[in-house]
Protein backbone atom coordinates (compact mmCIF):
# COMPACT_ATOMS: atom_id res chain seq x y z
CA UNK A 1 0.00 0.00 0.00
CA UNK A 2 2.85 2.39 0.88
CA UNK A 3 4.52 1.74 -2.47
CA UNK A 4 1.26 2.41 -4.33
CA UNK A 5 0.80 5.66 -2.42
CA UNK A 6 4.35 6.80 -3.17
CA UNK A 7 4.05 5.85 -6.83
CA UNK A 8 0.82 7.80 -7.07
CA UNK A 9 2.50 10.79 -5.44
CA UNK A 10 5.41 10.51 -7.82
CA UNK A 11 3.11 10.45 -10.85
CA UNK A 12 1.16 13.44 -9.53
CA UNK A 13 4.42 15.35 -9.11
CA UNK A 14 5.50 14.36 -12.59
CA UNK A 15 2.17 15.41 -14.06
CA UNK A 16 2.46 18.73 -12.26
CA UNK A 17 5.93 19.24 -13.66
CA UNK A 18 4.88 18.27 -17.18
CA UNK A 19 1.91 20.58 -16.86
CA UNK A 20 4.21 23.36 -15.77
CA UNK A 21 6.45 22.67 -18.77
CA UNK A 22 3.49 22.80 -21.14
CA UNK A 23 2.21 26.02 -19.57
CA UNK A 24 5.56 27.76 -19.75
CA UNK A 25 6.23 26.48 -23.26
CA UNK A 26 2.83 27.66 -24.41
CA UNK A 27 3.16 31.02 -22.70
CA UNK A 28 6.62 31.59 -24.12
CA UNK A 29 6.46 29.62 -27.34
CA UNK A 30 8.95 31.95 -28.99
CA UNK A 31 11.44 31.92 -26.11
CA UNK A 32 14.73 30.90 -27.71
CA UNK A 33 16.74 27.94 -26.51
CA UNK A 34 20.43 28.49 -25.87
CA UNK A 35 21.46 26.24 -28.77
CA UNK A 36 25.10 26.71 -29.91
CA UNK A 37 25.66 28.00 -33.45
CA UNK A 38 27.82 25.07 -34.52
CA UNK A 39 27.10 22.26 -36.96
CA UNK A 40 26.05 18.94 -35.46
CA UNK A 41 27.86 15.73 -36.29
CA UNK A 42 26.02 12.65 -37.58
CA UNK A 43 22.61 12.18 -35.93
CA UNK A 44 20.48 9.09 -36.52
CA UNK A 45 17.03 8.12 -35.30
CA UNK A 46 15.59 4.77 -36.31
CA UNK A 47 13.13 2.21 -35.03
CA UNK A 48 14.19 -0.80 -32.95
CA UNK A 49 12.12 -3.49 -31.30
CA UNK A 50 12.68 -3.69 -27.55
CA UNK A 51 12.01 -7.09 -26.00
CA UNK A 52 12.15 -5.52 -22.55
CA UNK A 53 9.44 -3.01 -23.44
CA UNK A 54 7.56 -5.33 -25.82
CA UNK A 55 7.20 -2.55 -28.34
CA UNK A 56 9.02 -0.65 -31.07
CA UNK A 57 11.02 2.34 -29.86
CA UNK A 58 13.00 5.19 -31.37
CA UNK A 59 16.77 4.71 -31.14
CA UNK A 60 18.72 7.98 -31.40
CA UNK A 61 22.46 8.51 -31.60
CA UNK A 62 24.63 11.60 -32.06
CA UNK A 63 28.36 11.83 -32.73
CA UNK A 64 30.29 15.10 -32.35
CA UNK A 65 31.30 16.73 -35.63
CA UNK A 66 34.78 15.74 -36.74
CA UNK A 67 34.75 12.33 -35.07
CA UNK A 68 33.62 10.15 -37.95
CA UNK A 69 31.09 7.49 -37.03
CA UNK A 70 31.97 7.65 -33.33
CA UNK A 71 33.73 4.29 -33.29
CA UNK A 72 35.57 3.76 -30.00
CA UNK A 73 33.94 6.69 -28.21
CA UNK A 74 32.22 6.28 -24.82
CA UNK A 75 28.47 6.76 -24.50
CA UNK A 76 26.15 9.01 -22.53
CA UNK A 77 22.64 7.54 -22.38
CA UNK A 78 19.79 10.06 -22.75
CA UNK A 79 16.59 9.60 -20.74
CA UNK A 80 13.89 11.99 -21.98
CA UNK A 81 11.17 13.65 -19.95
CA UNK A 82 7.43 13.16 -20.33
CA UNK A 83 6.92 15.64 -23.15
CA UNK A 84 9.74 14.71 -25.55
CA UNK A 85 10.91 11.65 -27.44
CA UNK A 86 14.15 10.74 -29.26
CA UNK A 87 12.59 11.95 -32.52
CA UNK A 88 12.55 15.43 -30.95
CA UNK A 89 16.23 15.48 -29.96
CA UNK A 90 17.50 16.89 -33.25
CA UNK A 91 15.11 19.84 -33.12
CA UNK A 92 16.24 20.56 -29.56
CA UNK A 93 19.78 20.94 -30.84
CA UNK A 94 21.16 18.04 -28.81
CA UNK A 95 23.75 17.21 -31.49
CA UNK A 96 24.87 20.84 -31.63
CA UNK A 97 25.37 20.92 -27.86
CA UNK A 98 27.52 17.81 -28.19
CA UNK A 99 29.75 19.29 -30.90
CA UNK A 100 30.03 22.53 -28.95
CA UNK A 101 31.15 20.69 -25.80
CA UNK A 102 33.91 18.92 -27.73
CA UNK A 103 34.92 22.14 -29.50
CA UNK A 104 35.36 23.71 -26.07
CA UNK A 105 37.80 21.00 -25.06
CA UNK A 106 35.65 18.22 -23.59
CA UNK A 107 36.87 14.69 -24.38
CA UNK A 108 34.62 13.36 -27.16
CA UNK A 109 31.71 11.02 -26.48
CA UNK A 110 28.51 10.00 -28.21
CA UNK A 111 24.90 10.34 -27.13
CA UNK A 112 22.35 7.53 -27.35
CA UNK A 113 18.72 7.35 -26.28
CA UNK A 114 15.61 5.28 -26.76
CA UNK A 115 11.93 5.79 -26.05
CA UNK A 116 10.90 5.26 -22.44
CA UNK A 117 7.36 5.07 -21.14
CA UNK A 118 5.12 8.11 -20.74
CA UNK A 119 6.28 9.17 -17.29
CA UNK A 120 8.04 6.87 -14.89
CA UNK A 121 11.04 5.13 -16.52
CA UNK A 122 10.42 2.31 -14.08
CA UNK A 123 9.29 -1.29 -14.58
CA UNK A 124 5.62 -2.04 -15.05
CA UNK A 125 3.70 -5.13 -16.05
CA UNK A 126 5.26 -6.38 -19.27
CA UNK A 127 7.19 -3.15 -19.80
CA UNK A 128 10.68 -2.65 -18.36
CA UNK A 129 12.48 0.45 -19.67
CA UNK A 130 15.23 0.00 -17.07
CA UNK A 131 16.07 -3.42 -18.50
CA UNK A 132 16.05 -1.92 -21.99
CA UNK A 133 18.64 0.62 -20.83
CA UNK A 134 20.76 -1.96 -19.07
CA UNK A 135 20.62 -4.87 -21.52
CA UNK A 136 19.51 -3.68 -24.95
CA UNK A 137 20.65 -0.11 -25.53
CA UNK A 138 24.34 -0.92 -24.85
CA UNK A 139 24.13 -3.73 -27.41
CA UNK A 140 22.64 -1.42 -30.03
CA UNK A 141 25.44 1.05 -29.33
CA UNK A 142 28.16 -1.62 -29.43
CA UNK A 143 26.90 -2.67 -32.87
CA UNK A 144 27.79 0.84 -34.07
CA UNK A 145 31.29 0.53 -32.64
CA UNK A 146 30.83 2.70 -29.56
CA UNK A 147 32.72 1.86 -26.36
CA UNK A 148 29.96 0.61 -24.05
CA UNK A 149 32.44 -0.20 -21.30
CA UNK A 150 32.30 3.52 -20.53
CA UNK A 151 28.75 4.73 -19.94
CA UNK A 152 27.09 7.72 -18.28
CA UNK A 153 23.43 8.74 -18.00
CA UNK A 154 21.74 12.10 -18.49
CA UNK A 155 18.05 12.92 -18.19
CA UNK A 156 15.58 15.67 -17.44
CA UNK A 157 12.30 15.67 -15.48
CA UNK A 158 11.11 12.04 -15.45
CA UNK A 159 14.28 11.19 -17.36
CA UNK A 160 16.26 12.68 -14.49
CA UNK A 161 14.32 10.40 -12.15
CA UNK A 162 14.99 7.47 -14.48
CA UNK A 163 18.71 8.16 -14.75
CA UNK A 164 19.09 8.19 -10.97
CA UNK A 165 16.98 5.04 -10.68
CA UNK A 166 19.15 3.34 -13.33
CA UNK A 167 22.30 4.09 -11.35
CA UNK A 168 20.70 2.78 -8.17
CA UNK A 169 19.25 -0.35 -9.73
CA UNK A 170 22.57 -1.28 -11.35
CA UNK A 171 25.30 0.21 -9.13
CA UNK A 172 28.39 1.35 -11.03
CA UNK A 173 26.78 0.49 -14.38
CA UNK A 174 27.32 4.13 -15.31
CA UNK A 175 30.31 6.28 -14.44
CA UNK A 176 28.21 9.36 -13.73
CA UNK A 177 24.65 10.69 -13.68
CA UNK A 178 23.60 14.17 -14.78
CA UNK A 179 20.01 14.86 -13.66
CA UNK A 180 18.05 17.98 -14.62
CA UNK A 181 15.01 18.76 -12.43
CA UNK A 182 14.39 15.06 -11.64
CA UNK A 183 10.72 14.35 -10.90
CA UNK A 184 11.36 12.89 -7.47
CA UNK A 185 9.16 12.76 -4.36
CA UNK A 186 10.50 12.09 -0.85
CA UNK A 187 9.93 8.41 -0.10
CA UNK A 188 9.81 7.27 -3.74
CA UNK A 189 12.07 4.63 -5.29
CA UNK A 190 14.93 7.07 -5.90
CA UNK A 191 14.88 8.29 -2.31
CA UNK A 192 14.65 4.75 -0.95
CA UNK A 193 17.65 3.61 -2.99
CA UNK A 194 19.72 6.78 -2.71
CA UNK A 195 22.54 5.14 -0.72
CA UNK A 196 23.15 2.85 -3.71
CA UNK A 197 24.51 5.93 -5.50
CA UNK A 198 27.62 5.76 -3.32
CA UNK A 199 30.61 5.71 -5.66
CA UNK A 200 28.69 7.18 -8.62
CA UNK A 201 29.38 10.89 -9.24
CA UNK A 202 26.13 12.85 -9.52
CA UNK A 203 25.47 16.19 -11.17
CA UNK A 204 22.20 17.80 -10.08
CA UNK A 205 20.60 20.87 -11.63
CA UNK A 206 17.22 22.48 -10.87
CA UNK A 207 15.78 25.95 -11.29
CA UNK A 208 14.47 27.76 -8.22
CA UNK A 209 11.21 28.45 -10.07
CA UNK A 210 10.60 24.76 -10.73
CA UNK A 211 7.58 23.18 -8.93
CA UNK A 212 9.90 20.27 -8.06
CA UNK A 213 12.60 22.46 -6.53
CA UNK A 214 11.88 21.53 -2.89
CA UNK A 215 11.87 17.81 -3.72
CA UNK A 216 15.13 18.02 -5.66
CA UNK A 217 16.76 20.03 -2.89
CA UNK A 218 15.61 17.38 -0.40
CA UNK A 219 17.21 14.71 -2.59
CA UNK A 220 20.47 16.61 -2.59
CA UNK A 221 20.53 16.44 1.20
CA UNK A 222 19.99 12.66 1.08
CA UNK A 223 22.74 11.84 -1.42
CA UNK A 224 25.60 9.79 0.06
CA UNK A 225 28.01 12.49 -1.18
CA UNK A 226 27.67 16.08 -2.32
CA UNK A 227 26.92 16.45 -6.03
CA UNK A 228 30.11 16.73 -8.04
CA UNK A 229 28.48 19.23 -10.36
CA UNK A 230 25.24 21.18 -10.66
CA UNK A 231 23.52 24.41 -9.72
CA UNK A 232 20.24 25.61 -8.22
CA UNK A 233 19.94 28.95 -9.97
CA UNK A 234 17.12 30.87 -11.65
CA UNK A 235 14.98 28.75 -13.95
CA UNK A 236 11.75 26.86 -14.45
CA UNK A 237 10.73 23.37 -15.58
CA UNK A 238 11.39 23.86 -19.29
CA UNK A 239 14.01 23.63 -22.00
CA UNK A 240 14.54 27.37 -21.90
CA UNK A 241 16.26 26.67 -18.57
CA UNK A 242 17.64 23.20 -19.32
CA UNK A 243 19.37 24.41 -22.49
CA UNK A 244 21.44 26.80 -20.36
CA UNK A 245 22.81 24.00 -18.17
CA UNK A 246 23.54 21.40 -20.87
CA UNK A 247 27.08 22.79 -21.44
CA UNK A 248 28.30 22.28 -17.84
CA UNK A 249 26.50 18.94 -17.69
CA UNK A 250 28.22 17.72 -20.85
CA UNK A 251 31.59 18.91 -19.53
CA UNK A 252 30.93 16.94 -16.32
CA UNK A 253 29.89 13.81 -18.23
CA UNK A 254 32.82 14.03 -20.65
CA UNK A 255 35.35 14.28 -17.84
CA UNK A 256 33.92 11.18 -16.15
CA UNK A 257 33.84 9.19 -19.39
CA UNK A 258 37.41 9.98 -20.32
CA UNK A 259 40.20 7.62 -19.40
CA UNK A 260 40.63 3.88 -19.83
CA UNK A 261 37.72 1.44 -19.77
Amino acid sequence: MRRRTLLAASLVAASTAVGAWAYESGRAAVAPLAVPSVPPGPERCELRYSKARRTTVDFYTAVPAGHGDGSGLPVCLILHGGSKRPADFKSLGIGRFLTDAVNRGAPPFVLAGATGDRLAWQPGEGDDPQRMLHEELPGWCAARGYDTRRLAAWGWSMGGYGSLLLAETFPLFVRAVAAFSPAVVPGDAVFRGVQRLAGTPVGLWCGRGDPLFANVHALRRELPAEPVAGTFGPGKHNFTYWSTVIPPAFAFVAARLSGPA
